[in-house]
């Protein structure tokens, strides 16, 4: 491997790992630089989605304090989690290279809308609940579809997580975070699986960018202990933006 690779591997890792843990959306800069070290779409997709995952979780106990109790709301989600992860990657080993990313980039702008409007839909909801208790089988059935798509693609799954997840959390962003890392190991954790089981992972590459993933996912989680709420989900909102435009200008033109 060249040298000039392997330093920008670790380093889009490390920064990977911190735009993980504090908005969403590593893979727009860590799956480019799988590319670049010379890896066909499908298996730079795969070999990004190991070398990031661990990233998640590390996050998420960096911020322990907002650690939720592991009771049956979460098991299940983490259950849903798990499903749809392998589901997702099941899928993106029988599609093409040139359809995996398509809808890609309205997917992301999706979650960022929603996010961005997360307190005006959550009030919504209310008033049309009446008070009643959100309904859980339609937030995992939400929850679900999000998680196929990130064991299918992973771009944007903290984005989208984060949205999904805000909805019910308008108002403490940090715990919506861990929770999002939460969920996301479990995405990434069964993805992975089926990725290295089918053996699309290019382990050289991977190794080295999760050298610079750990890192990074350490240096995010506290990151987020400190940073004020608004900027946190204004930064959310940008990266995501972002992704929208960078992975829409990559791919439908």
């Amino acid at each position: 491997m060249d040298i000039t690779i392997a330093i920008l591997l670790v380093l889009a890792g490390f920064a990977g790992g911190i735009i993980n843990a504090v908005a969403g959306g590593a893979t727009l800069v860590t799956f480019p630089v799988m590319l670049a070290a010379g890896l066909p779409p499908v298996i730079a997709n795969a070999s990004n989605a190991v070398a990031i995952s661990p990233g998640h979780l590390i996050a998420a106990f960096a911020d322990r304090a907002k650690l939720p109790p592991l009771d049956r709301r979460l098991a299940a989600a983490l259950g849903v989690a798990l499903a749809g992860g392998v589901m997702g990657a099941l899928l993106l080993k029988v599609l093409p290279d040139r359809l995996f990313v398509l809808p890609v980039p309205a997917l992301i702008g999706f979650a960022t809308l929603l996010f961005a409007f997360a307190p005006t839909i959550q009030a919504w909801t209310e008033r049309r609940r009446g008070g009643a208790a959100p309904s859980q089988p339609a937030g995992l059935a939400v929850l679900g579809g999000a998680s196929v798509y990130g064991g299918f693609f992973g771009a944007g799954l903290g984005v989208i997580l984060t949205a999904v997840l805000s909805i019910a959390e308008p108002n403490d962003i940090r715990k919506v975070k861990v929770v999002k890392n939460l969920l996301a190991t479990a995405v990434s954790l069964a993805a992975i699986g089926i990725f290295i089981a089918q053996g699309m992972v290019r382990w050289p590459e991977t190794l080295v960018m999760l050298s610079g993933a750990l890192g990074g996912g350490y240096a995010g989680g506290a990151l987020v202990r400190v940073l004020p709420g608004r900027l946190v989900q204004g930064l959310v909102i940008v990266a995501g933006a972002v992704m929208t435009i960078v992975y829409a200008w990559r791919y439908w033109f």
